[in-house]
C-alpha cells in the first residue's frame, strides 16, 4: 500500500514506551503539544500518572493521554498490554519503541532471557509484532525505534552462541566493560530489527525506522552502582539535553520528508551510515529467527 498524501501528526495516535524520563519524556510533550494523541506504556504506575499530568499540564488539559502498565521485560506482560492497546485503540499511526537501559548485574528474567536483550531488543521486537496488524489497519503508520551510537561497540556484531551473556558478565570480561558491550549489542539488534522490518512491511504503508540520540544527560545508567554513576556525571558535561536528544525522535514522527523512508538509521535528522555489523543482511535474518523463537511469536 502506498499514499501520496500529505504526512501529518496533528490527530495521529501514538504509543510510546519509556515516555517517563529522559528524551521518552521529552518527546512525549513535544508529541503532545503538535497535536499527537498519546497512549504512554510505563512500568510505574505512580509515576507514569504524574508524568500524564504534566503532558496535561504543559498544554491543556483537553490533551490526550492514555496510559498502559507494563513491564517491558516480561512477555506475559507484554502481550497483556498490547491485548489492552489493542481493545482501547481501532488506530495506532506511530508506536515509538524507547525503553531501554543498560544492566551492570547479570539478571536472568521470567522467561530465561538476560535482561538487557530482553528489555532493549525482545521488548520492541514482540510488543511491535503484537501491534503490526493495527498499525497496518491504520497505514499509512510509523515505527520508530531507539537505537544508539553505541551500536558501533559490538564490532564483532552479536553473539549469537551466548544470547544469555553469561561470558560478557564473567568477571574478568564484566571489568572490561562486558555490560556496556551487551548494551552496544541490543542496540546494534535495534538497527538489525528495523532493517529487516523495513524490508517486510515494504508495500503495506507502514514504515520502520531507529535513530541515535545522541549522548543525552539523563537518569540512565543510574542504576547501577557508585562507578556508574560518577561516569554518567562526568560524561553529562559533554552531553545535550533530553530535548535536543528527542529532536530527531519528534522529526521521524512528524516528517513528510521520510514518507518514502523505510528500515534506515537516523540521527541529527538525517539518514546516517551504521557499522558493517548493522549493515549485515544475514545478521538481521538470522536475529529475526531467533527472536521469533525466543518469543514464541
Amino acid at each position: 500500500m502506498k499514499t501520496d498524501s500529505k504526512w501529518e501528526l496533528q490527530g495521529k495516535y501514538v504509543i510510546i514506551t519509556g515516555a517517563t524520563s529522559g528524551i521518552g519524556l521529552a518527546a512525549a510533550k513535544e508529541l503532545a503539544a503538535r497535536g499527537a494523541k498519546l497512549g504512554i506504556v510505563a512500568r510505574n504506575e505512580a509515576k507514569a500518572k504524574e508524568i500524564v499530568a504534566l503532558i496535561k499540564g504543559a498544554g491543556d488539559e483537553s490533551v490526550d493521554v492514555d496510559l498502559f502498565i507494563a513491564d517491558m521485560s516480561s512477555q506475559s506482560s507484554i502481550r497483556q498490554v498490547a491485548a489492552e492497546i489493542l481493545a482501547k485503540c481501532p488506530k495506532v499511526d506511530i508506536l515509538v519503541n524507547n525503553a531501554g537501559a543498560l544492566f551492570e548485574s547479570h539478571q536472568i528474567t521470567e522467561d530465561g532471557v538476560e535482561m538487557t536483550w530482553a528489555l532493549n531488543h525482545l521488548g520492541p521486537f514482540l510488543l511491535t509484532n503484537l501491534l503490526l496488524h493495527r498499525l497496518k489497519e491504520s497505514a499509512p503508520a510509523r515505527i520508530i525505534t531507539t537505537a544508539s551510537h553505541g551500536h558501533k561497540m559490538a564490532k564483532k556484531g552479536i553473539d549469537f552462541e551466548d544470547l544469555r551473556a553469561e561470558k560478557l558478565y564473567r568477571p574478568l570480561k564484566k571489568l572490561m566493560g562486558g555490560p556496556t558491550l551487551r548494551y552496544g549489542q541490543t542496540k546494534l539488534a535495534n538497527i538489525l530489527f528495523t532493517a529487516e522490518l523495513g524490508k517486510q512491511l515494504e508495500g503495506t504503508g507502514v514504515t520502520s525506522y531507529c535513530f541515535d540520540p545522541g549522548l543525552v544527560d539523563t537518569n540512565f545508567n543510574q542504576n547501577n552502582g557508585r562507578l556508574a554513576r560518577i561516569t554518567m556525571s562526568v560524561m553529562s558535561l559533554f552531553s545535550r539535553t533530553p530535548e535536543k536528544g528527542a529532536e530527531t525522535l519528534v522529526w521521524l514522527a512528524e516528517s513528510n520528508e521520510v514518507s518514502q523512508h523505510n528500515g534506515q538509521y537516523y540521527a541529527d535528522k538525517s539518514v546516517k551510515t551504521p557499522s558493517d555489523a548493522a549493515r549485515n543482511t544475514k545478521a538481521a535474518t538470522r536475529l529475526w529467527k531467533i527472536s521469533e523463537e525466543q518469543t514464541m511469536f
